[in-house]
């Protein structure tokens, strides 16, 4: 699959890290990320702890949830406008910064005698609205500071950043609750917000370019028709929510772990998926070496499907932690693939509000999956919830693949979109936008 010279079979494997080698900015940029991502993993943990101890309601926990997800959205869209608009790094700076007081207020609210609960949905609020404007900047500011030959590597660190940071903060953060108290996790999530806003300080300015729109209801439909006129982009985005819509069991893991008689159980399979998405960014090296990207993430993300609906179909408790991890694998190859198709073709002047669609289509899919899940096992029972859930996406996965041939035919050696990125990029100079339908 790769016309490059053959590496030794560890070399193959093991990360590639040009993008770390030939850009001190990105390396800033993933250090910075690493430490906050490991932060808020602290606090992802800790304020549904604290929200249970002080409402004892499995309702008021799952409506943390609830009101993130229109911010989500709403400010993911705008979020993508404005990361097109202003300068990319001063937009992370800013909302990182704001990140920072939101953990500051949940810090005080913590330690207060009697602390409140209202404060703790409005942070979850403004956060996921924060999350949403930062992470399209984020994303677009990658392909500006990265080799265009080095972007799937790229994607692959990126990706290795978040499932370290989710292995290993929930974990330490089940502890730090436990014996330190909710306060703790608070304020080291509060340090390394500081910590991250200083490391982003030190990468260049990234103004827009000279071609970007206003941020305005306009601008965002016409990244939307952009969007629309790509049907491999359409491709990435189709699977991807078919495959957490269907096959994502989060919301039913705490009863598949009582039908197998196996509780103390439950916090290996939380683990599970993110250990295997942590496993294939260990071994990420051959990614680099794939041209086929829209073949990739297609058949990984059947493979992630069949992954679930094995979990749901066998009955050791081992087999099925198995079969969580390959999925885990098979999400994260899909994931790679699909961020080194958006880095490689989408204009640089689009870039912010193209990432603000790529945001809603992996963070809402995840949320309604979570729907999907515990209604169908409600109305059926939890097994069946699972593996057909993993045969749905397995189904909706070929069907997309049917329909969108450009998506299967999608070659980064060859695509007209990739070709004039990298063309641009080589003479260092912004590409001029494709004419598209509306």
């Amino acid at each position: 699959m790769s016309d490059d010279v053959p590496l030794s079979p560890l070399r193959a494997l093991l990360p590639d890290l040009a993008p770390w080698r030939t850009s001190a900015d990105f390396r800033r940029l993933w250090v910075a990320g690493l430490v906050t991502n490991f932060g808020s993993f602290l606090t992802f943990v800790a304020l549904p702890v604290q929200m249970k101890t002080l409402t004892g309601s499995a309702a008021a926990v799952g409506a943390i949830g609830a009101v993130e997800l229109i911010p989500m959205v709403v400010f993911g869209l705008y979020g993508g406008a404005l990361a097109d608009a202003l300068d990319k790094r001063k937009l992370i700076i800013w909302t990182e910064a704001g990140q920072g007081v939101l953990c500051a207020v949940l810090l005080v609210d913590a330690t207060l005698p009697h602390p409140a609960v209202w404060p703790l949905y409005v942070v979850a609020a403004l956060s996921a609205a924060l999350g949403a404007v930062q992470r399209p900047a984020m994303d677009a500011l990658t392909p500006r500071i990265v080799a265009h030959e080095h972007l799937t590597a790229a994607g692959a660190l990126n990706s290795l950043r978040w499932t370290v940071g989710g292995v290993a903060g929930p974990a330490l953060a089940g502890v730090v609750v436990a014996y330190a108290g909710l306060g703790w996790a608070y304020a080291v999530d509060l340090v390394t917000f500081a910590v991250s806003v200083a490391m982003t300080a030190g990468i260049a300015p990234s103004p827009a370019s000279h071609e970007a729109a206003r941020p305005s209801l306009r601008s965002i439909a016409e990244g939307a028709r952009y969007a629309w006129s790509r049907k491999e982009l359409l491709g990435t985005y189709a699977i991807d929510l078919a495959a957490m819509f269907f096959a994502m069991p989060l919301a039913v893991l705490p009863f598949l772990a009582d039908e197998l008689d196996a509780a103390w159980s439950l916090g290996l399979m939380y683990a599970a998926i993110p250990a295997g998405s942590l496993l294939v960014s260990l071994t990420s090296g051959w990614t680099s070496h794939v041209h086929r990207h829209g073949r990739m993430v297609a058949l990984a993300a059947a493979c992630w499907g069949l992954a679930m609906a094995g979990a749901g179909v066998v009955h050791n408790v081992w087999l099925v932690l198995l079969c969580l991890v390959l999925g885990g694998c098979c999400d994260m190859v899909s994931g790679i693939f699909r961020a080194a198709i958006w880095n490689q073709t989408i204009p640089d002047e689009l870039r912010g509000r193209l990432a603000g669609i790529e945001l809603l289509s992996y963070s809402v899919g995840p949320q309604l999956g979570q729907v999907r899940s515990g209604g169908m096992a409600a109305w059926t029972s939890v097994r069946t919830s699972v593996w057909a859930g993993g045969a749905l996406c397995v189904g909706a996965v070929g069907l997309l693949a049917v329909g969108l041939p450009k998506l299967m035919s999608y070659d980064d050696r060859t695509n007209e979109h990739a070709l004039r990125m990298r063309s641009a990029r080589a003479e260092n100079v912004p590409p001029a936008p494709p004419v598209t339908a509306s």
